[in-house]
C-alpha cells in the first residue's frame, strides 16, 4: 500500500529531523529492554491461543472463564511463569496423554493436573511440541495475510485517498453488521467496531457472538469472524476491499492482536501509551504487551493506529502539539523495533484546536503537514474534532467540513468521519449518512487541491511547523535525561501521571528467568513458519 506522494512543503531541517529520531530511539531503548526481559499473563495466553486453545469454562459461578485463563492462572500458581507457560503446558499434555489443549484445560479445571517446569529430555520434547503447535497458528495468520492481498488485487483498493473510516458501535454484533454494510455502500472504506465500555480493563477476552455491549460491541474472536465475513460479501458488492478495524489495547492487547490475525482483520488500534494514560494500566505491562502485539501485527500485515489524538482531549491542542510529535516519534521507533514497517504504521493525530483561537485552521494545517512530512511513508490517521463539539450541530457540521478539507489539503491517509452529534448523543444512522455526505462533498470538490497548495515559506504554517518540531526535540532531550517512564509518571503526555510501579494489571507482569522459552516470540523474531 502506498501513501500520498507529494513534494515537501515545510523545508524541514534534515539534521533536526535526524536528531529527533535519534533522541526518540535513545529515550525508547530502556523501555525496549524492559519489554524484552519481561513477559505478562496476556503474552502467555496469546501464545497458547496461537497454539490452538479456544473456548471457555461455562461452569464457573461467576460466568464463563476462557480456558486459556484457566490454564495460565493454574501454571502461575503451580510453578510460576518465569520460564514461560509452554514448557509446563506441553509437558503436562504429554504426561497425561491428552489429545488437545482443550482437554488439558478441562482436566486443569477439574483439579487433575499439576504443572511443573520440565527439565532434560522432557523440556526438549515440550519445546518441540509447543513450537509445532504455535507455528500452525502462525501459518493461519500467514494464510490470512495472503488472502487479503489476493482480495485487494481482485477487488481493488478505494480509488482515492484518504480512505474513509467510519465507526459502528451498537453493542450487538448482528446490528453492527447491518450498519457496517450500509456504511460501506455509502462510501466507507474502513469499518471500525468500537469495543464495549470497559473491555480494555477486563483481564480476559469474552467468548462467542455478543449482543449486550455498552456503547460498543465486545471484541471476541467470533465477532471478528462475523464482521470480516460480512464485509467480504459487501466488498464484492461495492467493488472494493472494505477493511475492518478493532482495538488491540488494554489488559488483553496481545490476545486480541492474535485473534485479529487469526480472523483477518486489517487494522487495529494499538498505541504505546493510550492504556497507560487513559485507562491507568501499568506502564510495564503495557510496553511488554505492546511489543508482542506489534510483532503479531507485523506478521499479519495489519495496519496499527496509534492514539496521539487522545492527548489533545485532555491537554490544549496548541500548547501540547509537540507532545503529539514526540509520541509519534516514539511510536515509530517502538514499531520498527518490533518489526512493523512504515506502511503498517498508522500514526494518529487530530483536528482539536479550539475554533475560537485566531488562525486555528492555519495552525491545524501546520500540525497536519508536519506529521505528513515527518512520516511520508506512513498511512497517517487523521482524527476529527471532538473536544470542542457542542449541541450546535450546524456549527459541528461546518467544523467537520473544515476537518475534511484539512485532511485533503495535507495528504492524510485515513480520515475518521466526524459526527456533528459528537459528545451529544450516540449517532443515529441518519447522522452517519450526513457525515459521509460531508466527506464525499469535500473529497469530490477539493480532493486534489493539495496539488495547488503551497504555504508561504515565511508564513504562519511553515513557521508553526518548525516551532513544533523544535519543541519536540527539546522535550525528547528532557525525556532522555529523565527517562521515559519518569516522564510518563510526571504527566508529560496528556497531563496524566502514571508511575511505573502502579496501575491495573501490575500483578500480571513477570521477569523472565534464565530458562524462559516462548515459541511465539522465537518464530516471530525468526520469521519462521515451523
Amino acid at each position: 500500500m502506498s501513501v500520498h506522494s507529494r513534494p515537501p512543503l515545510l523545508d524541514l531541517d534534515s539534521a533536526v529531523v535526524a536528531t529527533a529520531r535519534h533522541l526518540a530511539a535513545k529515550a525508547a531503548a530502556p523501555v525496549v529492554e524492559i519489554a524484552r526481559s519481561h513477559t505478562t499473563v496476556s503474552v502467555e495466553r496469546a501464545t497458547l491461543r496461537l497454539a490452538g486453545i479456544t473456548g471457555a469454562d461455562s461452569t464457573h459461578r461467576a460466568g464463563d472463564v476462557p480456558w486459556v485463563n484457566r490454564v495460565v492462572d493454574t501454571v502461575a500458581e503451580h510453578c510460576g511463569l518465569q520460564d514461560g507457560v509452554c514448557g509446563p503446558v506441553f509437558h503436562a499434555l504429554a504426561e497425561h496423554n491428552l489429545g488437545s489443549l482443550t482437554e488439558l484445560a478441562e482436566a486443569t479445571a477439574a483439579g487433575q493436573v499439576t504443572y511443573r517446569v520440565p527439565t532434560g529430555k522432557d523440556a526438549t520434547r515440550a519445546a518441540k511440541a509447543s513450537r509445532a503447535a504455535v507455528a500452525k497458528g502462525l501459518r493461519t495468520v500467514d494464510r490470512n495475510r495472503a488472502q487479503r492481498d489476493k482480495l485487494v488485487a481482485k477487488l481493488g483498493d478505494p480509488p482515492r485517498r484518504p480512505w474513509i473510516y467510519l465507526i459502528v458501535a451498537t453493542g450487538d454484533i448482528d446490528e453492527d453488521v447491518v450498519q457496517a454494510a450500509n456504511a460501506a455502500r455509502a462510501g466507507a472504506d474502513i469499518i471500525a467496531v468500537i469495543r464495549s465500555t470497559g473491555q480494555s480493563l477486563l483481564d480476559y477476552v469474552p467468548e462467542g457472538a455478543t449482543h449486550h455491549g455498552f456503547a460498543g460491541t465486545y471484541a471476541t474472536q467470533e465477532n471478528f469472524r462475523i464482521m470480516r465475513a460480512a464485509m467480504d460479501e459487501v466488498s464484492k458488492e461495492v467493488g472494493r476491499y472494505v477493511r475492518v478495524t478493532n482495538y488491540a489495547s488494554g489488559l488483553c492487547m496481545p490476545e486480541i492482536a492474535v485473534l485479529a490475525g487469526l480472523q483477518r482483520l486489517d487494522m487495529m488500534l494499538n498505541d504505546s501509551m493510550y492504556g497507560i494514560l487513559f485507562r491507568d494500566i501499568n506502564p510495564i505491562r503495557t510496553f511488554v504487551d505492546q511489543r508482542f502485539s506489534r510483532q503479531v501485527h507485523a506478521r499479519a500485515g495489519i495496519i496499527i493506529n496509534t492514539g496521539e489524538d487522545n492527548y489533545l482531549t485532555t491537554a490544549d491542542a496548541v500548547d501540547a502539539a509537540h507532545t503529539v510529535t514526540v509520541s509519534q516519534l516514539l511510536n515509530e521507533h517502538f514499531a520498527h523495533e518490533a518489526g512493523l514497517p512504515d506502511e503498517l504504521l498508522g500514526l494518529g493525530h487530530a483536528f482539536e484546536i479550539n475554533p475560537k483561537v485566531p488562525e486555528s485552521f492555519r495552525l491545524e494545517l501546520a500540525h497536519a503537514l508536519l506529521a505528513r512530512e515527518l512520516f511520508p511513508d506512513a498511512p497517517l490517521k487523521w482524527m476529527p474534532p471532538t473536544k470542542h463539539m457542542t449541541g450546535d450541530v450546524f456549527n459541528g457540521y461546518l467544523l467537520d467540513g473544515f476537518f475534511n478539507l484539512a485532511g485533503a489539503l495535507t495528504g492524510q491517509s485515513i480520515l475518521l468521519v466526524g459526527m456533528m452529534t459528537e459528545a451529544v448523543v450516540t449517532p443515529f444512522l441518519s447522522d452517519r449518512d450526513l457525515a459521509l455526505a460531508n466527506v464525499r462533498y469535500v473529497l469530490e470538490a477539493a480532493g486534489n487541491l493539495a496539488e495547488d497548495f503551497r504555504p508561504a515559506p515565511d508564513g504562519l504554517i511553515v513557521k508553526r511547523a518548525h516551532q513544533v518540531l523544535g519543541e519536540a526535540v527539546d522535550l525528547l532531550g528532557r525525556v532522555v535525561d529523565d527517562g521515559l517512564l519518569n516522564a510518563i509518571a510526571e504527566g508529560t503526555f496528556g497531563l496524566m501521571k502514571r508511575p511505573p510501579d502502579q496501575g491495573k494489571g501490575v500483578a500480571g507482569v513477570i521477569a523472565k528467568g534464565e530458562g524462559y522459552r516462548n515459541p511465539a516470540t522465537d518464530l516471530l523474531d525468526e520469521g519462521a513458519t515451523k
